[in-house]
């Protein structure tokens, strides 16, 4: 369950990345206050009506509307700006990476030299209480 957790949480920041650091384009061309055409990253196609002449005079029934969304585009890390180089941190994580890693050399075993207790009568063959 762990595994899958972190493999489906990795997958989402890494989405999440991609989709931050991509721009977006959004291109939505209208006819007659209808949608017509919807194109991501290109632009729309129109319907054919772009002009409509009525009168002698140039009347246009068709509108086009582009929504562009910038990236983000610094994505560097710096040191100074943060506070990991504080000597707080830096010696919480050095005293907790060498305690997390010390090895022992010996396993104490408290109960090793005792010896276990002697049975007098089978307690269970008594009670006729047997684990099924």
């Amino acid at each position: 369950m762990k595994v899958y957790f972190h493999r489906l949480l990795s997958v989402a920041m890494a989405l999440l990345l991609l989709a931050s650091t991509t721009s977006w384009k959004v291109d939505k061309h209208y006819c007659m206050g209808h949608l017509v055409d919807l194109a991501f990253f290109t632009d729309a196609k129109g319907c054919g009506m772009d002009e409509m002449a009525v009168e002698g005079s140039v009347m246009t029934c068709c509108d086009s509307e582009t929504v562009i969304i910038d990236a983000q585009d610094d994505l560097s890390f710096s040191l100074e700006e943060n506070d990991l180089a504080s000597p707080v941190f830096l010696v919480a994580f050095l005293h907790s990476y060498k305690v997390v890693f010390q090895v022992l050399e010996k396993r104490l075993v408290p109960h090793e030299v005792y010896p276990p207790p002697l049975l007098v009568k089978d307690i269970q063959l008594l009670d006729q209480v047997f684990l099924i």
